[in-house]
This record gives C-alpha cells, structure tokens and sequence, in this order.
C-alpha cells in the first residue's frame, strides 16, 4: 500500500522547491533581461526564506515527534523528508551561485559593475567610508560575544557578518603565547535593513558601480574595532530562518487583536530550521556560532556563498538601464466600464470582468470610491486578507465611514508574514467607526469578495465584486488575478449570506449559487466532475480544464484520476504544487498538466467544466489543496454571462498554447519545457493574453 501511494502521488514539499526551480530558470534564461534575472534571482531567495519559515519548519516538528508521518506526507516519513529537502536546497543554492556569477559577468559587459571591498578604486574609497560614516554606522548593532553569558538571539532571515579577530599576542596573554595560542575573539554584526541593501556608488565614465552594504561594513571594519589591537580580521556572511507557527492562546480576557500581535511577537523566538553560512568560513568560526546558538544536525545547514538573503536583488536599482528590463506594457481599459463616469450604473446593466495586469486593477478603487460618496449607497461589506503599505482600500472604506456609510470589513489577522501590517489596519479601521470581524475559530477567510447595499426606489439592491486575488493595488501589477464585477442580485445575496456566517457561525447557510468552503465545496467539486464521468461513459463530450496555483489535496487527485480512467480529458494549468502524476497509463492517461512561469505571476483559478459542449466556468479564491477545500472559507463563484464565459475560456487557451514559458509538470520533476513543433511560431502566454485583451477592447470599441 505505502508503495502505491508513493507511486500516485508527488510529495508536496518537492513539488514545491520544483516550482522555485522554475523561478530559479528564470533567472539563468539568457532571453530574459538582465536586471530581471537579478529579480528573479531575489524572488528565489524570498519564496525559500518562506519555505523553511512554514513548510520546512511543519515537517521539522512531526521528524521531532518521531511519529514517520507517511500517510500525511503521501508515502515519505517525515524525518527522510527533512533530508531530502536540504540536499535538494544545497544543490539549487549551488546553482543559483553559478547564476548570479553568470550575470555579474553579463552585467560588467553593460558597464554595471558590482565591486567588494578590495576591488574599490582610489575615486570611490572616500565616498564608501563618508557612506560608512554618515548613513550605516549609526545604524549598527555589534556585539562581542565572547564573554557573554547567553548568545543573543539573532532575528529571522536577518543577515549578520560573524567577525572573527585574531589578537595580538601581549604580555597579559603569556599563557596562550606559551601555548602557541592565539587569542580570538568573536562579534557579531547585524546587516541594517533600513538602508538599501545595494549602494550605487559614482560612475566614472559610461561606468555604473553598485556595492552591497555587507560589503560596505567589511571595508570599514578597522572603524567599528579600532579600540582591539589584532593582527588579522575576517567577516563572514550568516543567517538564521525561524519557525513561523504562530502559537495563539487560548485566554478568553485577551481580545483576538491581542492574541494574534502577542504571537506575532513571540515568533522572533522560534525555533531555528534553517542555518545558512559563507562555506569559506573557517571551521572554528563555523564550530563556535553552531554550538553558542545550539545548532544540531537536526536543522538544516546549508552551506551558501559570500552573500545570503539575496531577496534584496527584487529591488535592485534599474540604474536608468531600461534596456536591461521587461518593457511595462500600460493596463488596458475595459469597453463599457468607465473610470471617470459611474461605475454602478455600468454594473448595473452587465457584468464585467477586470483581468489584471493586463487590464486596470483601478477599476476596483473606482468602484470603492464612488460607493464611498454616493449618497444612496448605505453599507459596505468586504473582506480583506493581503493588503498594500499604503493601502488605497482601506482609505476608500474609512472614507465611507465617515460620510456615514455602515462599513464591515473581516479583515484576516492569521494572513501569514502580514499580520503585524493586518493588525495596524485593524486597529486604524476601529477608530474609524468601522466594523471588524475577526474571522471564525479554526479557520482562515481566504475569499475575496465585497458587496454594497443601495436604495434605489424604495428598495435596496446590491452590487459588488469577487475575485480569485487579495485587494492589495501593488501586488495587481504582478499578480494575474481576475474580478467580477456584477450587480446579479442571486449571486449578491450569496455573498450576504457569507457575511451573516462570519456573524453567526454556528448557522449554516445555504447557497444557492456561490460554491463556499469549508462547508460545500469538496462536495460540489466532487459532483461536477462525477458528471463529467457520466458523459464520458455515455459516450458525450466530456473534459475539466483547471487553472489554478496548487493542487495537493490526495482525495482531489483520486477524483481526477478516476475522472482519467473514465475517458475524461483534463487539460491543467498549475503554476506551483502539483502533486498530481500525469500521463501514467491506467491512472492518469488522459491528463496533461503544464506551469507557466514568466513576468507575471500566474495567480487566477479558473475551472472549467465541459457539460456536454455546454460550458460551466467558475472563478475563486481556492486551490485544490486540502486547507483550501476544508480550513477555510473560500469563495467559487459560477460565471453567467456569456461574453464573460467566452473570455474565461478562451485565455486559459491562450495559456495552454503557450511554448516559451510553459513547463510540464512530471513524477521526475525535471522542469522540461514544452519545445515547439517544427514550423511552429513563438507564442507567449502572457504576452498573447495581453494581446487578446487589447484586440477585444478594440473590437468592442469599434462596434459600440
């Protein structure tokens, strides 16, 4: 049996760190521009921060507890992972080094250099210790360890520079003279992360020159220890990832604002999963920071290169080079849908969709505004999960509050990594005068919807929107998500009914048209493709499309597999976790699935079910992971109107014909690009959607 289910499935943890792979392609791809390999490069890092932050540190646990874990893992013990994982990890660090050597060398060709403290040229010395002087020393933290009682506790996914000074032999240290010891003494220096990570330093000439600040402190490091008297200094990159659980208590005095920012704070104290050093750092360096911080073979040490948390490559500075960058393609204007007139009264007579980046994320801050001010509009309900620095929707809402409006906002306190900026909203909207609800025990609202209440004659309709991403205006550029916006009173009043729920949750609703998790959707998912199953065995059309970022959950792939075996043909799009084996005889013969990594990042979930040529099409803010299906209220909501159905369809074809970006998902977890067929032309899945976008603007302009 556990053979078997090793053979069904893809563990998930791999599944995972084979879609970094993918990211990490990405930055080796020769075609891609330059400064965005170093992006690409930084988004690598960033998702393998988070990784060991969650993912790594949840195996970690259940290998410490000695239960093997199989049949949660899908075949593999828990303690086998772990080791599995960090060789894979040390293997894609190896290679994400050879990559960024690859690029510095590409980017000196183009006249950025990147230089470290011994390749400072005379014209640039004084500028680097003015910088020291002026900006970075009176941010730093350094700390002598030697003589202190308790290592202090390094910050999460900070970078440090364990200093190594060997001293100069006195007459007080004539027993280590006598010895043929040297003194040695240790600090620590903690990397400032309130000034830029790269430093652009003067060009000369057609040159650019950048400097990383770790580099900046190595060049000034006889300033910070000019009171020790040492004959040599060494400076070695370390950093430390922490588990991220959040433990919540269970004290009913303590509001849940207090509960949630107690274990924000206690997080800085989790327990290390993740030691990650210079591999050119001496042993006993090496051997003193592991046994001061208490660092077993039971975490994972990964040994890395000069620099870690290369994260900070996301923001490296474009240097006015906007050769070296994708080209921005302006957001286009939906036909019909205006962000200068009222938006309610387009609404009002059709639904709309909004596909972003390719079409205006504004559209959803218009629709908010207008609401806000219109006086017939009386309340305002959301939800709202990942939101940005200076977020343009809670300013909408508090605008509604104060022009009298009843505003109720659940607001996610558990989204993770943002929820010290969640509860800073929270506690911002509660002097407002708006309405928080904190969601329900034991599971996370991951929905993405809004609905207004408007008196019109006497009677109240209702208009609003559901998405398949979070109300955050910054991560729209990036993230493909899509809304609609409709006033289909049916659809709305399901959409209260949520709303009711995070209320009164003891109350199940019913609904007559939305799909809603925990409660409904593994049932009705399981019911759509039973039909298909039927019509397949009865000879009709039958296929599933599914686009989505992750597919985990072991009952869901069962259902599809046995959907397979029947006939049915699936066709999916899956840009993460795919633990799905396709194309194996007998199992999954009939299912094909590919991943689409690019500029953007692939975050829609699209289902499509065929229905015997009839077309069910449905949106939502859920994966096929089982967390998704049954630890969270999600929301999957049918799409009515054909124009929109039409759109739907065809862009998740736009995306299956793709063959520059588009990898297949296989058990060998090989990454392999789909190859283009002889005679066969380029065609870029992003870019081609863009491109539908503009052409059906232009269309339905033309017509209208």
């Amino acid at each position: 049996m556990e053979s078997e289910k090793k053979y069904r499935y893809i563990d998930r943890e791999k599944s995972w760190l084979a879609f970094n792979a993918r990211v990490l392609q990405e930055a080796g791809d020769e075609t891609v521009p330059l400064l965005e390999r170093l992006r690409f490069l930084g988004i690598f890092s960033n998702n393998l921060d988070e990784f060991f932050r969650v993912r790594f540190a949840a195996i970690r646990r259940l290998s410490l507890t000695g239960k093997k874990g199989e049949k949660l893992l899908g075949g593999i013990t828990a303690q086998q992972l772990v080791k599995d994982i960090t060789a894979i990890v040390i293997k894609q660090q190896s290679e994400s080094l050879r990559i960024l050597s690859v690029i510095e060398k590409q980017l000196e060709k183009e006249n950025i250099i990147i230089v470290n403290e011994n390749e400072l040229c005379q014209e640039h010395q004084n500028f680097v210790h003015d910088f020291f002087i002026q900006k970075v020393s009176p941010e730093l933290v350094t700390i002598i360890l030697n003589d202190l009682a308790e290592f202090p506790l390094l910050k999460d996914t900070s970078g440090y520079l364990a200093i190594k000074l060997v001293m100069k032999n006195q007459e007080s240290r004539l027993l280590n003279v006598l010895q043929g010891k040297k003194e040695i003494r240790y600090a620590l220096i903690e990397i400032p992360k309130n000034i830029n990570r790269v430093v652009v330093l003067p060009s000369i000439g057609e040159k650019q020159y950048i400097m990383l600040l770790d580099d900046v402190i190595r060049y000034n490091l006889s300033s910070i220890f000019n009171i020790f008297e040492y004959e040599s200094i060494s400076a070695h990159m370390i950093k430390i990832t922490r588990d991220a659980q959040l433990d919540i208590d269970s004290d009913m005095s303590k509001s849940m604002l207090q509960k949630i920012a107690t274990s924000v704070k206690e997080r800085r104290v989790g327990e290390p999963v993740r030691f990650v050093y210079d591999k050119t750092m001496e042993k006993d360096t090496l051997s003193f920071f592991l046994n001061r911080m208490k660092i077993d073979s039971s975490d994972s040490i990964i040994p890395g290169g000069r620099y870690h948390n290369r994260r900070d490559y996301m923001n490296f500075p474009n240097l006015g080079r906007h050769d070296l960058l994708y080209t921005k393609k302006a957001p286009l204007l939906v036909e019909g849908l205006s962000l200068e007139g009222s938006i309610l009264s387009s609404i009002a007579q059709k639904d709309y969709l909004v596909y972003a980046p390719y079409q205006s994320y504004s559209y959803l801050i218009k629709f908010l505004r207008e609401a806000a001010l219109d006086p017939k509009v009386t309340t305002i309900q959301i939800t709202l999960y990942r939101l940005a620095k200076n977020s343009q929707i809670i300013s909408s809402l508090i605008n509604a509050a104060k022009n009298g409006k009843r505003v109720v906002v659940q607001i996610e306190l558990q989204a993770r990594f943002d929820e010290a900026s969640n509860i800073s909203y929270a506690e911002q909207m509660q002097q407002e005068g708006i309405e928080l609800i904190f969601g329900i025990k034991g599971l996370k609202v991951h929905s993405k919807i809004c609905v207004i209440e408007r008196l019109e004659e006497g009677k109240t309709k209702r208009y609003g929107f559901i998405s398949t991403g979070n109300f955050n205006e910054v991560t729209a550029k990036v993230y493909t998500d899509v809304t609609l916006f409709t006033s289909h009173q049916q659809i709305l009043k399901d959409v209260s009914k949520i709303f009711e729920f995070f209320d009164i949750n003891y109350r199940l609703q019913r609904y007559k048209h939305l799909i809603v998790s925990p409660h409904y959707s593994r049932s009705r998912f399981y019911k759509l493709i039973d039909r298909e199953i039927n019509h397949a065995l009865a000879g009709k059309s039958a296929y599933i499309n599914l686009k989505m970022n992750s597919l985990s959950d072991f009952e869901m792939i069962d259902k599809l597999y046995e959907a397979s075996n029947a006939g049915v043909k699936m066709r999916l799009q899956i840009r993460g976790i795919c633990s799905l084996i396709p194309g194996v005889k007998g199992m999954s013969e009939n299912i094909e699935a590919i991943s689409i990594v690019d500029n953007y990042l692939e975050h829609a979930r699209v289902f499509i079910f065929c229905n015997d040529n009839n077309p069910e099409v449905f949106i939502s803010s859920a994966d096929f992971m089982t967390r998704n299906l049954d630890g969270r209220v999600e929301v999957t909501c049918p799409i009515y109107q054909e124009d929109i159905k039409k759109q739907l369809i065809d862009t998740f074809e736009v995306g299956w014909k793709g063959n520059v970006k588009a990898r297949f998902h296989s058990e060998n977890l090989d990454n392999k690009y789909r190859i283009r067929k002889e005679n066969e032309s380029v065609f870029r899945a992003q870019y081609e959607t863009y491109n539908y976008f503009k052409n059906l603007h232009d269309e339905q302009g033309n017509v209208s």
